[in-house]
């Protein structure tokens, strides 16, 4: 770890260097800059740029972990929405208008949707086990339900979520009208559905 730069206050470690990166790209992106660079990233921290590759290769890599770690911080607070939610067809509305909500105010995560890889991102078995882990967790008896239809629940949710971010409406639903709007297409929907049934 380098011992000057950063601003007169050096890390402590690797992880806190780390984690100051992360922060600062973060709130770049959040600022407006839908790639900083690795330049913009090192004069933000008071660093040379050589600093910052030491930790990232380069400026896609930068920006996928900090989308990663805001992906992190929205499961923990979508979890804590949708908590003691017991209904399917509700839980189902309540994480997507929450997630639309906070990826709509969170830029470095809603890259993960819009950006050039978008499709293959929603749909990847890594977005999908992200969201069973959210999923599973609901107070939700899942008796008849398979792993398959949990799978393919998610996928549909992450394509929703994917559809509002692209094409947000004019003007854009939220709060109780996205709600109201979810209950009756979203929601209906997987009210009827019958797990188990290929």
């Amino acid at each position: 770890m380098r011992t000057h730069g950063w601003g007169g206050d050096t890390p402590a470690s690797d992880d806190e260097a780390v984690e100051r990166i992360l922060r600062v790209t973060g709130e770049l992106i959040d600022s407006g800059a839908a790639s900083p660079s690795i330049l913009q990233v090192a004069k933000a921290l008071g660093v040379t740029r050589q600093t910052v590759y030491r930790y990232f290769a380069g400026t896609d890599e930068l920006v996928r972990a900090a989308a990663e770690r805001a992906a992190e911080q929205l499961v923990r607070d979508l979890a804590a929405a949708t908590s003691g939610i017991t209904d399917v067809s509700e839980a189902v509305v309540e994480a997507i208008a929450r997630t639309v909500e906070m990826l709509r105010a969170n830029r470095r995560f809603a890259l993960l949707f819009t950006g050039g890889d978008a499709v293959a991102a929603v749909t990847s078995p890594r977005a999908v086990a992200l969201g069973r882990s959210i999923v599973d967790g609901y107070g939700i008896d899942w008796t008849g339900w398979t792993d398959t239809d949990r799978d393919e629940l998610v996928e549909h949710m992450l394509r929703t979520v994917q559809s509002f971010l692209v094409d947000p409406g004019d003007p854009p639903r939220d709060g109780a009208e996205l709600r109201r709007y979810l209950r009756r297409w979203a929601g209906a929907g997987v009210g009827r559905a019958t797990p188990g049934s290929r």
